[in-house]
């Protein structure tokens, strides 16, 4: 009889035990406590348990999101272009951009406005009005147009300072994908201080690098080229430009795969006033070719014991690099006294704080020396496309 009844205690503590687990495991992120493990023939006693947990605030994360896109999106433009064919104009594309300011200037990509012989730009309002291309940049992909319209119908989009982002921070997305109209995405920086090839080729034909890149998994897709990319503030730190991916949808269009890339802020923050006083801008030039990242064989073959720094390939004659005295084979490993992590981050470096006639301090690795450069930055040749 006795082990009947510590039997029967026994099923009791078991179905107790199966109920918390069935709890636990329907809960959002919980965390239950031990509890004691007792022998069948004592008396049972179930200890009270805490439970701790860990929720987000979905509903105050959600109006954070629609309040930003409702400020924000007065602000993002639909830029629609046309080429004249014979007597008539024909649409050549449809990308995005943004208010720059209350006098009609709009940023987008140089790439939206390429060969187009009329743009038009579109509001969130129903305004629609024709644009005038007042400057270009074709090194980062860059273009201001200029819309003739009051200061009460423009919203200009505040823009905030890209060397504050962090890989992992929350970014959003708005433009136009596939010509739908005021398009929000979400995402995060997925990493910064890429380069992309420019548009900009060199005279061997060379597309010179575009510097200063961010990288982010917010869905872009064509149409979105121009929009903005902003923090959860509402601030711009990105032009949209680019995506990498292998996907193409039923015409033959390039989609989303979670690889973007956008300008970042504060290159678009030194072009824009130059593009809209002088219709261009010169950015810093250097001379040179470099590995993206140095291999390890050919660390090896140089002797550089870390494969860090920008490991020069080959030098323009006659350009600021080979007027210093640089050569192939050297590593640049400092500019200004900061170090070069791989090319990319002195590309950073130099067009966010240099420009053309600055005299820069280089450190430099050659034959398992250390030795230093003094260089005075010329200006970047542009082509001319022709």
């Amino acid at each position: 009889m006795f082990k009947n009844r510590s039997l029967l205690k026994l099923l009791l503590v078991v179905a107790a035990l199966s109920a918390v687990s069935m709890a636990c495991l329907s809960s959002f992120q919980v965390t239950p406590q031990p509890t004691e493990v007792v022998s069948a023939s004592e008396s049972v006693q179930v200890p009270v348990t805490s439970t701790s947990y860990t929720s987000v605030d979905l509903v105050a994360q959600e109006d954070a999101l629609v309040g930003l896109y409702e400020r924000v999106s007065p602000g993002v433009v639909t830029v629609l272009t046309f080429y004249d064919d014979l007597h008539t104009s024909v649409a050549q594309g449809t990308g995005s951009g943004f208010v720059w300011d209350d006098q009609g200037h709009i940023v987008t990509n140089y790439h939206v406005v390429d060969g187009a012989t009329q743009i038009q730009v579109a509001f969130t309002s129903g305004i629609k009005v024709r644009g005038e291309l007042v400057g270009t940049d074709t090194d980062s992909d860059l273009a201001v147009i200029k819309v003739d319209l009051p200061a009460e119908d423009l919203t200009p989009l505040s823009v905030g300072d890209s060397d504050t982002l962090r890989v992992g921070q929350s970014v959003v997305a708005i433009g136009n994908p596939f010509g739908l109209t005021g398009t929000m995405t979400t995402g995060i920086v997925s990493s910064i201080g890429r380069t992309l090839d420019s548009l900009n080729l060199s005279s061997t034909g060379q597309a010179f690098a575009a510097g200063d890149i961010i990288q982010t998994d917010a869905a872009i897709n064509p149409g979105n080229s121009g929009g903005p990319l902003l923090n959860l503030a509402g601030e711009v730190v990105g032009v949209n430009r680019a995506i990498s991916t292998y996907n193409t949808n039923q015409d033959s269009e390039p989609v989303n795969s979670g690889v973007g890339f956008a300008i970042s802020i504060n290159i678009i923050k030194r072009v824009v006033p130059s593009l809209i006083t002088d219709g261009s801008y010169a950015y810093p030039y250097l001379g040179i070719s470099s590995w993206p990242d140095i291999p390890l064989s050919e660390a090896e073959r140089i002797g550089l014991d870390k494969t860090i720094g920008a490991l020069i390939t080959s030098v323009v004659a006659g350009g600021p690099a080979g007027e210093a005295g640089l050569q192939a084979d050297d590593v640049i490993l400092s500019v200004d006294g900061n170090d070069v992590l791989n090319f990319s981050d002195m590309l950073s470096y130099l067009f966010n704080y240099t420009s053309p006639g600055d005299t820069v301090d280089l450190e430099v690795f050659r034959s398992g020396e250390i030795l230093n450069f003094q260089m005075t930055l010329g200006a970047r040749p542009v082509s001319t496309g022709e």
